[in-house]
């Protein structure tokens, strides 16, 4: 009989210990289960500090439905400690059950005594994952409950504390070395005419030194850490509650997101505060005038295409997208001017960079795409592209089992059929008969064993095959796209074209002033294997300074 290959899956969501036994404590039962019932132990995989509410955030779990779906160990069984180990939504744990059952594992839940391969083990474990994700919910309605009763009472909800006050045993107190930063963002804020950025620039260049948290690493003051404290109440001695909330996706199942909240309770804290109330109240009306967006009225359509992937020639940094807006005399609107500048040269994030100037969008964009598409132009690039989508070398080695697979199931069902025969033959009045029957029965259904596992086999091989392909969709549009790049390009609409270029360039490197030949660009380097003058090493390399040969430029073919 054929020794049973299993899987062992840990899950902690916190440091807590569950029902007594650690993350050690149940891999030690699980083994000792294995080693009971037989089975091999094939991988292990473990989740610690991971919630059981999704399995989008547990990564090795995903792995081992990943490694399951593939075939990669021909698995029986996962075993787990308990069913809330594996799951606490219901959805999640019956979809990930069923398909393991697609790919013939089956789920075995130690403690709980629960076999899915059974009859009654999928019903019960139906019945267990619902109560198990109802508990998850009154928990986490419990705790939230709790967490607004601390904050009716003016007490620290937990968490790292503020800048500008220390954590002293669940109470935060002002740290002064600190708050004197605090007070003076309030101060110039309230009777300057300073913005968050000419604020954090005062600090950084008037001797004031940003202690670095846990929450928060940089030793300089930037403009988001200056509009986070003019938002926070805890200033004014206040604790707000629900300032941002988790609420579900809409559509999707088990998918979140943080919404900011334009309403929250405030409640009195019962810490000292740091500036007056008057002056937090006065802060928050100038927030409400200078903190709006300016909604986009000009040029609509624009959009900056390599923003972010363009980087500055000094520092290093991305480079953002810029407006000029001219104006005629009388005022009205007349056309913008985009360019590419670097955010560090306003002191960006606490970071100064001295390179000042702005880059000519068109100019930049025009010579990417000039780039690309010489390089697509070049019919040995067209030639490397097509083998490239056409290539068999992922799936030569599994296709090669397949016809093993195939060519071992004809040779089992031919001795089948032979050996059918040759029962069907046999002398009833044999002094032997009735041996020779039992000996060519047992034969015979030892031939159908063979045969059905033959078959589970060429269906999981035929599976790993399917996934590989289904991988390779997504790679082959990009080359699609780049071999019928100069047909569809100019169609495509502003952020669509910026959707492509980030698919397929990951960093533009230029030169601080354009060459002689007048080329800006310095280096690419792309997110798709590309070789360039017999440089097969990685996807970047320097753009030529004359005029580029394309002959010389084709597609990495692996």
């Amino acid at each position: 009989m054929k020794r049973q290959n299993c899987y062992i899956y840990t899950r902690v969501s916190t440091s807590m210990q569950v029902d007594g036994y650690s993350l050690d404590a149940q891999r030690e039962k699980l083994r000792k289960y294995a080693e009971y019932q037989e089975m091999h132990i094939a991988g292990e995989y473990s989740d610690e500090g991971k919630s059981g509410k999704n399995i989008g955030g547990r990564p090795d779990f995903q792995r081992m439905l990943d490694d399951i779906a593939c075939g990669k160990d021909s698995i029986d069984f996962v075993l787990v400690f308990k069913l809330s180990r594996f799951g606490r939504n219901a959805a999640d744990v019956l979809s990930s059950l069923q398909i393991m059952q697609d790919y013939g594992a089956n789920l075995i839940c130690v403690e709980d005594g629960i076999d899915s391969s059974k009859d009654s083990g999928k019903l019960m474990i139906s019945v267990l994952s619902a109560v198990a994700e109802i508990e998850r919910e009154n928990i986490l309605v419990q705790t939230m409950e709790g967490r607004k009763q601390k904050a009716r009472e003016g007490k620290w909800n937990g968490g790292f504390a503020p800048y500008g006050y220390n954590l002293e045993n669940g109470e935060l107190k002002i740290a002064e070395d600190e708050a004197e930063a605090i007070r003076v963002i309030y101060d110039k804020f309230i009777h300057t005419n300073m913005g968050a950025n000419g604020i954090a620039k005062y600090l950084n260049q008037h001797g004031y030194e940003k202690k670095q948290r846990q929450n928060g690493t940089l030793s300089t003051f930037s403009a988001h850490f200056v509009k986070l404290v003019l938002d926070n109440p805890v200033y004014c001695g206040k604790l707000a509650y629900g300032r941002r909330k988790t609420e579900k996706v809409n559509g999707a199942r088990n998918e979140y997101h943080i919404v900011k909240q334009d309403e929250y309770p405030v409640y009195d804290g019962v810490h000292d505060a740091i500036i007056s109330e008057e002056d937090w109240l006065l802060a928050q009306k100038k927030r409400k005038k200078t903190g709006i967006k300016n909604e986009k009225i000009y040029s609509i359509e624009h959009q900056h295409l390599l923003s972010g992937i363009v980087c500055c020639p000094e520092c290093g940094q991305p480079m953002y997208g810029s407006v000029n807006r001219k104006r005629k005399k009388d005022g009205t609107f007349y056309r913008d001017y985009w360019y590419y500048a670097c955010k560090h040269r306003l002191e960006f994030d606490g970071h100064k960079c001295t390179y000042k100037k702005q880059i000519h969008q068109e100019k930049v964009n025009s010579a990417v795409e000039e780039f690309v598409s010489k390089i697509v132009k070049n019919p040995k690039f067209e030639e490397a592209i097509k083998e490239k989508i056409n290539t068999r070398i992922d799936t030569a080695e599994i296709e090669t089992e397949i016809d093993s697979l195939n060519k071992k199931l004809r040779q089992l069902n031919m001795a089948k059929e032979k050996l059918g025969k040759t029962i069907d033959s046999l002398d009833v009045f044999d002094e032997f008969y009735n041996k020779k029957y039992d000996d060519m029965q047992l034969r015979l259904n030892g031939l159908y064993r063979d045969i059905a596992e033959t078959e589970k086999e060429l269906s999981a091989v035929y599976e790993r095959l399917e996934n590989i392909r289904k991988d390779k969709i997504s790679q082959e549009k990009v080359y699609q796209f780049l071999l019928f790049f100069d047909i569809i390009y100019p169609k495509f609409t502003d952020a669509e074209k910026k959707e492509f270029l980030g698919s397929i360039i990951e960093r533009i490197e230029i030169n601080p002033e354009p060459t002689e030949n007048g080329q800006i660009l310095k280096k690419i380097k792309f997110r798709i294997p590309i070789s360039y003058d017999g440089n097969d090493g990685n996807n970047e390399f320097f753009v030529p300074n004359e005029k580029m040969t394309v002959e010389t430029v084709v597609l990495l073919s692996k």
